[in-house]
């Protein structure tokens, strides 16, 4: 099984649109029982919350469901538990690097790294902003989501041969 986190600072913008956009595509390609994916974030502001009511009206206008998934930060387990803890923005990255222990160092990475054809190397965060703010977050996370699934498909392939 592989093991995927997706990290914000408060876990109810962009890492939980993550986790609902990949676990969706998880679905569609039939791995539910190869990938497991959480999200988190590294500052406790909104533990338990529900992701923000224009990340959640956003998902839903692109067939994404949200409502299943509560904040919660990022704990030093963590670090073992996932093979990929992929980090929106390069804050957070330093964030996560410095909780990290050292032999888990190898886990930890921006997101958008998957992405394809990318002028980004971050997720902006949407709070503070309008609702085009948010569009564009689903745009880049569905196009590193893309890239993070191929990567996985091609890695598990070169595992069972």
């Amino acid at each position: 099984m592989i093991k995927v986190l997706f990290v914000c600072m408060g876990n109810i913008c962009r890492s939980p649109t993550a986790h609902g956009v990949f676990e969706k595509m998880i679905k569609s390609a039939g791995m539910v029982a190869e990938v497991e994916v959480d999200s988190a974030g590294t500052h406790a502001y909104h533990v338990g919350e529900a992701p923000d009511a224009r990340s959640s009206e956003c998902a839903s206008k692109r067939d994404y469901d949200l409502s299943y998934i509560r904040a919660r930060r990022v704990e030093t387990s963590d670090f073992s538990y996932f093979d990929y803890i992929l980090a929106m923005d390069n804050d957070n990255l330093s964030i996560l690097q410095s909780m990290c222990p050292t032999q888990h160092k190898h886990k930890v990475s921006l997101f958008l790294d998957f992405a394809e054809d990318r002028a980004e190397s971050e997720v902006p965060d949407p709070y503070y902003g309008g609702a085009n703010g948010f569009d564009h977050v689903f745009d880049l996370v569905e196009s590193a989501s893309n890239g993070l699934l191929k990567a996985i498909q091609n890695n598990s392939k070169s595992y069972s041969s």
